[in-house]
């Protein structure tokens, strides 16, 4: 069982910047994404990494988040920079093999992910 940990959460005012972490960055058995949740809405997919370190984003965030991966230390990243009150959720980062064979904005469907971190609030005031 994969254990995923996030952190890196807080609040910022509208504008500001805030990079999330999420280790273990797992295996070439997986891929990765991160994941967010508003209250009363539904999970939405953020952004996704493949094995080739090619992301694909939410059309909302692109331009303003970037996803990458840390090999050497085994962790994922979130820098989000520029965010705005709608931006205000629980972010979680996620695992899946199914997350693999997707591509384009498929890989952003949380049902593709099998292992999921506890999330991190991120909070941005206007």
């Amino acid at each position: 069982q994969v254990q995923l940990v996030e952190s890196g959460g807080g609040s910022v005012q509208a504008g500001g910047s805030l990079t999330l972490s999420c280790a273990p960055a797992t295996d070439s058995s997986v891929c990765m994404g991160w994941f967010r949740q508003a209250p009363g809405k539904e999970r939405e997919g953020v952004a996704h990494i493949d094995h080739n370190g090619l992301p694909t984003y939410a059309d909302s965030v692109k331009g303003r988040f970037t996803i990458s991966i840390d090999n050497n230390k085994n962790i994922l990243h979130l820098q989000m920079n520029m965010l705005q009150p709608d931006d205000t959720a629980i972010y979680y980062c996620a695992a899946g093999r199914l997350a693999c064979y997707a591509s384009d904005h498929f890989t952003l469907i949380h049902t593709l992910y099998d292992h999921w971190g506890q999330g991190t609030q991120v909070t941005v005031s206007s």
